[in-house]
């Protein structure tokens, strides 16, 4: 009788990531609870609502984990043109005239598609779908990515359209994020770094007409550059966010006993929990989440470096970089290394969307982990 084969010993980085998900699943939900509760009451709603409705999304999302980690994940690399052309439909609804009915405009911004109880960012699911798509487009050209005009040219023609649709929400901040998952994707397959910086200096004029042209961007922008503790309107949320976390020292002020959630700092259950866990945790829990999330980048690129081929590599990479990238600008938004932007903090913030990615693209990263052996490397 033939012996049953064993799994590798190197599969362990994809159970390990699975784990370091489901810790900050976790901490999240708690956190979420802590900075919404009071909020969720002076709306005349349950103290758990938010929390309530993030669990349902914890629940959707670990289905959507555990099929993804299960399925090949080359199906992404069949799937990639039709899931980045659904993406771009998803990401046309909310901007067309008449769709107010299941796109309202939320905060002077349509970004969401809400049908019955289902509510829906498709900005979020482009980080994946582009991600995808790039990855399967630059595996295929292989060395020709290296040619502006046959390497790099097809991918702009794809990309900015669907970036601009995110601009035209308005989402500056999550445009710009699609557009540097992309060439994290193009960068690690071979893509030339001159060609990134003509792309870049073309970029500029666009970049600086969409700041200017917009109040509050230009405010943010001026807030940034002013000291901090400037008091008009444009400062007020760093301010808080920053004396929040001030405030909580090494242990913290202790769960549920912040005060900068008490109407000081908006949104401190979504766009600023981080100051929000900073205040409650102390410095000792923001040690934790900082560790939890290092340990997510370290075990997902070392995933991707060994994957079994050139396109789960690619796509490692590209969905390692998508929880990387959100995690580092939200934490450097609370901190005022970078100016203020809604960019939510992965597995924690208060969000459906883009948790269900988040969860999406750990269970396709465990996928290419556990495929390991089963292809020679090409």
């Amino acid at each position: 009788m033939t012996p049953a084969v064993q799994p590798p010993a190197a599969y362990w980085e994809g159970r390990a990531l699975g784990i370091v998900a489901f810790a900050l699943v976790v901490f999240g939900v708690v956190a979420v609870y802590s900075a919404s509760s009071i909020w969720a009451v002076q709306n005349d709603l349950p103290g758990g609502f938010y929390a309530g409705r993030q669990l349902v999304g914890v629940i959707a999302g670990v289905v959507l984990l555990v099929m993804s980690a299960r399925v090949d994940y080359h199906i992404w690399r069949v799937l990639a043109w039709p899931i980045i052309g659904v993406t771009g439909i998803a990401l046309l609804i909310p901007l067309l005239p008449f769709t107010h009915t299941i796109a309202p405009e939320i905060n002077s911004a349509r970004r969401w598609i809400a049908i019955g109880p289902v509510n829906l960012q498709p900005s979020e699911f482009a980080k994946f779908a582009i991600v995808a798509w790039t990855a399967m487009l630059a595996a295929k050209k292989g060395d020709a990515i290296r040619e502006f005009k046959t390497g790099l040219l097809p991918f702009v023609v794809i990309l900015v359209p669907l970036a601009a649709l995110v601009v035209l929400e308005p989402d500056l901040s999550s445009g710009t994020v699609l557009v540097l998952l992309a060439g994290t994707v193009l960068f690690t397959a071979g893509a030339k770094i001159g060609h990134f910086l003509i792309i870049g200096i073309a970029a500029v004029p666009f970049l600086w007409h969409e700041v200017v042209s917009v109040q509050y961007r230009l405010s943010r922008m001026v807030s940034f550059l002013s000291s901090p503790s400037d008091t008009q309107e444009a400062s007020w949320q760093i301010q808080q966010s920053l004396t929040g976390i001030g405030a909580g020292r090494f242990l913290g002020v202790g769960f549920g006993e912040g005060l900068q959630k008490l109407g000081y700092l908006p949104y401190a259950y979504s766009d600023f929990i981080f100051s929000t866990i900073g205040e409650e945790w102390g410095f000792l829990g923001v040690l934790v989440i900082v560790a939890l999330f290092a340990t997510y980048m370290a075990l997902g690129f070392r995933i991707a470096r060994a994957a079994p081929d050139f396109f789960g590599s690619l796509l490692a990479t590209g969905l390692t970089a998508a929880i990387a990238l959100s995690a580092l600008l939200h934490i450097a938004v609370t901190l005022h290394i970078v100016p203020t932007t809604g960019i939510s903090l992965p597995f924690i913030s208060y969000g459906r969307s883009n948790l269900l990615v988040s969860l999406l693209a750990t269970g396709v990263i465990i996928n290419i982990s556990n495929r390991r052996g089963s292809s020679v490397r090409r």
